[in-house]
This record gives C-alpha cells, sequence and structure tokens, in this order.
C-alpha cells in the first residue's frame, strides 16, 4: 500500500479478532471490504495493489484475515480452511456488521472485492446484508460456489475473469445466469488465473475501481 493514512486495526468478526489493514483517504466515496481466497490474506500483494488504486480513487478499503492466526497456521499445513466457504461467508457477514456498528465508518457506501473462492463468500454475504453492500467485484472468483445465493444479491456485480483461465470462465458464465442483480462479466485478454501477465492486474484495477466508484458514489468523476 501507498502508506498514506493506512492503519493496523482489529475487527470483532462475532466471536473472533482479525487483523486488518485500513485505509481511509479524505472524502472517501465509500469503502471496499477486500474477501481474500484460498489462502490468502491481508498481505495480499495483488490486492493491497488493487487496493491502492481504489484509495487514489478515493475509495477506503479494508483488507482483512478471514482467518485468526491459529486458523491460517492450521489452514497453511491442511488447507481445509480456505475452501470453507460457509466459515468464509461468516467472517465477511460478521465483518460487515461491525462496518455498520463503526460510528466512523457506517456512513460510508458498502462495496465488497472478492478473489477466488473469497468471491463466493462475498456474494454470500451481499446476498445477506442486501440494504448494506452496493456493489460486488469479483476477480478470478468462484462465484459458482455460491449458487443458491446469487438469486438474492442486490447489488450491481461485475465477474473478472483472465482470459486464458478457461474452466473459470465456464464457471462464471454460469454464476452469471443465475444472478438477478445488474452484472457484467468481463475477460481480460491474455491473462491467467492470477493475472500475473504484464498489464494484466493494471486492468483489473481499473475496472474495479470504476466500477465502485460508479454503484458507491453515483458516477465517475
Amino acid at each position: 500500500m501507498n502508506g498514506n493514512g493506512v492503519r493496523e486495526i482489529m475487527v470483532q468478526a462475532g466471536e473472533v479478532a482479525l487483523p486488518a489493514f485500513l485505509s481511509v483517504p479524505g472524502e472517501a466515496k465509500g469503502i471496499v471490504l477486500f474477501v481474500h481466497g484460498s489462502g490468502s490474506s491481508r498481505f495480499s500483494s495483488r490486492n493491497r495493489y488493487v487496493a491502492d488504486v481504489l484509495n487514489e480513487g478515493g475509495l477506503a478499503t479494508l483488507l482483512f484475515d478471514l482467518l485468526t492466526p491459529e486458523e491460517h497456521a492450521i489452514d497453511q499445513m491442511t488447507a481445509e480452511l480456505r475452501f470453507d466457504i460457509g466459515l468464509l461467508s461468516h467472517r465477511t457477514i460478521a465483518t460487515l456488521d461491525w462496518l455498520a456498528a463503526n460510528d466512523l465508518l457506517n456512513t460510508l457506501p458498502v462495496g465488497l472485492f472478492g478473489a477466488s473462492t473469497g468471491a463466493a463468500a462475498a456474494l454470500n454475504a451481499a446476498a445477506a446484508r442486501p440494504a448494506q453492500v452496493r456493489a460486488v467485484v469479483s476477480r478470478g472468483g468462484r462465484p459458482d460456489l455460491a449458487l443458491a445465493a446469487l438469486p438474492e444479491v442486490r447489488a450491481p456485480t461485475l465477474l473478472i475473469v483472465g482470459g486464458l483461465d478457461e474452466p473459470v470462465i465456464q464457471m462464471n458464465e454460469e454464476a452469471a445466469r443465475h444472478l438477478q442483480a445488474p452484472q457484467e462479466l468481463v475477460i481480460v485478454e491474455g491473462a491467467t488465473h492470477l493475472f500475473e501477465e504484464p498489464g494484466a492486474l493494471e486492468q483489473v484495477a481499473a475496472l474495479a475501481r470504476d466500477w465502485f466508484l460508479r454503484h458507491l458514489s453515483g458516477g465517475l468523476e
């Protein structure tokens, strides 16, 4: 992150405390919660880059761990919790509830940015808190793991997939058919699952920034 106004905080998500990075630019137009997936954390270099771009666009960001340090240590050995969509969804919903109770942040329109399995948790949370979540972006996500909840999502949803990530393209196409909310599927040509190719992650960040600005602040500036 750019270090400008980034604070390390603890999020009380129900029964557990989760470490997080919070960045709130002046006159923030909204706040985006990052829902990591596949064993990642608030230290994800890809998500931190996207958060920087959102911050520069005037959006606050919250990158929080979905697992406690003890759970993360277990998951590093067994990989069992990173695919526990029920647990990840519960933690995301609990974080939204924490945000709603935070007097310094609860006036900001809320968006969710989900990556990989975190996208399923983000969409489950959007379905569970339709009055709170105003926009969702999925990066290389697995929205198919939240199929039952997709018809209940009310937030405009952007699905971003790498053009070379063919199985995930098909999963996102299936998920798009279940979404009743406004949605768009964008294929980043030449990109693989992690968007490691030159310029690919920059495209993801710009797409996410524009989507959130449109749906959280009422228009691009």
